[in-house]
């Protein structure tokens, strides 16, 4: 699910649910204000804490993406490097043998 429609959804979740609040609370105004405010600091902690969750999941696989880059990498560069000895090793056989046989 995409996290943007979720954060939509709980904001506007939250305002019928506010409007609706109001709109039927057998409660004074104050009173209905401060559960409305209440509520409110709850519904932004409780996104606060999902934003967090989902900065640190990213960053998690961001980390392992960077770890296996570099993994993959090191690999290319140790395997292009045996590569290039043994093309020299061949070209420096084929340079002896070239020799030898023009002698």
């Amino acid at each position: 699910m995409n996290s943007g429609k979720v954060v939509l959804g709980i904001l506007a979740g939250f305002a019928i649910g506010a409007t609706l609040g109001v709109l039927f609370a057998p409660d004074k105004g104050t009173s209905t204000r401060k559960k409305i405010s209440k509520k409110s600091d709850d519904v932004v902690n409780e996104l606060n804490s999902k934003f967090n969750s989902m900065v640190d999941g990213v960053t998690k696989k961001f980390e392992t993406l960077k770890s296996e880059a570099t993994h993959l990498i090191e690999s290319g560069k140790a395997k292009a490097e045996e590569m290039a000895e043994n093309g020299r090793a061949k070209a420096e056989e084929m340079e002896a043998r070239v020799k030898a046989a023009t002698k």
